[in-house]
């Protein structure tokens, strides 16, 4: 199974820059998507039809905000639309489809940018991670995809000194997610990818994409179950449709 995971920043503006072509070069089995923007009466989905994906959408009630989906091209057993946690569900922020082998979600985390903003992230962060230990029990094949809004480690952001009182590099941030994959999930990419300067996301100011100066803020955490089936995992910066790129996963299901 060959994985993506995508933040488009408005999926109406991705499709306009060639993101339909590339989605069909890429050949994934499943894309999980971010931050759509877009009510599904708003998305000319017939292109995902001719793709060959089935595909589900989970907007925002707010217009033009947030929202998640996810294209496959196998039909899923079960497909769960938000957490059931009303807050979180009214930003369109989680959702998940089963297979007969492992569970996929799509997430987008809330990011801090002001400090009402951080707050609530801090309190999604509390309530997400109470939410995925009771999932994991019926679950326990699990792979969260997403934009998370923190970078891990110092490895995964372009100047840790200067942004460590930033929103996305916090230490209060950094120990979620640490505590999180501590919980059971392992960080797919760094997995197999030691190397540094492999960003996700790029600021569009000062020319911070073609200097690499970037963040990486996007993962597939894979439940351990999972650990001996992940194959490759990889990030794909060519990919140029948003400030993110894709990071992607290949799982050998037939373990």
């Amino acid at each position: 199974m060959k994985l993506l995971s995508y933040n488009v920043n408005g999926i109406r503006a991705a499709l306009s820059k060639g993101f339909a072509s590339w989605l069909k070069a890429t050949e994934a089995d499943v894309i999980c998507i971010q931050e759509i923007k877009a009510l599904e009466s708003q998305i000319d989905t017939t292109v995902f039809d001719e793709l060959g994906y089935h595909h589900y959408w989970f907007s925002a009630q707010k217009k033009g905000y947030s929202g998640v989906a996810i294209l496959c091209k196998k039909k899923p057993t079960n497909i769960v639309y938000g957490s059931g946690i009303e807050h979180m569900d009214f930003e369109g922020r989680i959702l998940r489809v089963d297979f007969d082998a492992v569970s996929i979600m799509s997430l987008y985390l809330p990011s801090g940018t002001n400090t009402a903003r951080l707050d609530y992230k801090f309190q999604f962060m509390d309530e997400f991670q109470a939410y995925i230990n009771q999932l994991k029990v019926s679950h326990p094949n699990l792979i969260i995809c997403g934009d998370y809004n923190i970078c891990h480690q110092p490895i995964d952001i372009h100047d840790p000194i200067r942004n460590k009182n930033t929103s996305g590099f916090l230490p209060e941030e950094r120990a979620w997610l640490d505590q999180f994959m501590k919980s059971g999930f392992i960080d797919s990419f760094r997995l197999l990818n030691p190397e540094p300067h492999q960003y996700s996301w790029w600021s569009y100011r000062a020319n911070a994409r073609a200097n690499n100066k970037g963040w990486r803020i996007d993962y597939a955490l894979v439940s351990t179950p999972l650990k001996a089936q992940i194959k490759r995992s990889f990030i794909l910066p060519e990919a140029k449709h948003s400030d993110h790129c894709p990071v992607g996963l290949e799982l050998n299901l037939s373990k």
